[in-house]
């Protein structure tokens, strides 16, 4: 004849299983979070492993500028999408020139905010919010580095995108 445990028994193995499950719970949301913002969002220019598609002027670690005379040589292509139509664009700094509107101001600008196109922060939560269908693609030099990258209308290029905008608008 087997022996049934007590019932004060059954439920404490039944309270530390809950405690064990929610501990495991607990643990799996924290794996989660930890991951949010780790992979590239599609066209986002980053790569799975969370390296930027090209290199930050603060990295010191790409190849020499595609133009040796300006500072500043960037093609922007904006994709059309359901609120903004397809637009194209050149920069040159020193000596300001292109197609934007103002050149000289649009160089000011890149000269003072030269977080455009460094590295996005890591492990930062970003909102996974896709504004519109745009998408920008950026290449060229930048302050002595080669430029390759695809910026998209949110997700963690969401600031990114502004700043684009306002420098090529």
């Amino acid at each position: 004849m087997a022996m049934t445990p007590p019932a004060r028994d059954r439920r404490a193995q039944s309270h530390s299983g809950r405690i064990l499950s929610c501990w495991a719970a607990a643990g799996a949301c924290a794996l989660l979070v930890a991951a949010c913002g780790s992979a590239a969002a599609p066209g986002s220019g980053t790569s799975a492993a969370g390296e930027s598609g090209s290199s930050p002027p603060a990295a010191g670690s790409s190849g020499p500028a595609t133009t040796a005379t300006a500072k500043i040589s960037l093609d922007v292509k904006f994709s059309g999408s359901p609120t903004t139509a397809a637009a194209h664009y050149t920069l040159r700094c020193d000596p300001a020139g292109g197609t934007v509107t103002d050149p000289a101001a649009a160089c000011a600008r890149l000269m003072r905010d030269t977080s455009l196109f460094g590295p996005l922060p890591a492990h930062v939560a970003c909102p996974m919010i896709m504004a519109n269908a745009g998408r920008a693609t950026v290449t060229g030099s930048y302050l002595g580095h080669r430029v390759h990258e695809t910026v998209v209308d949110g997700g963690c290029d969401l600031g990114r995108w502004e700043k684009l905008r306002q420098v090529f608008s």
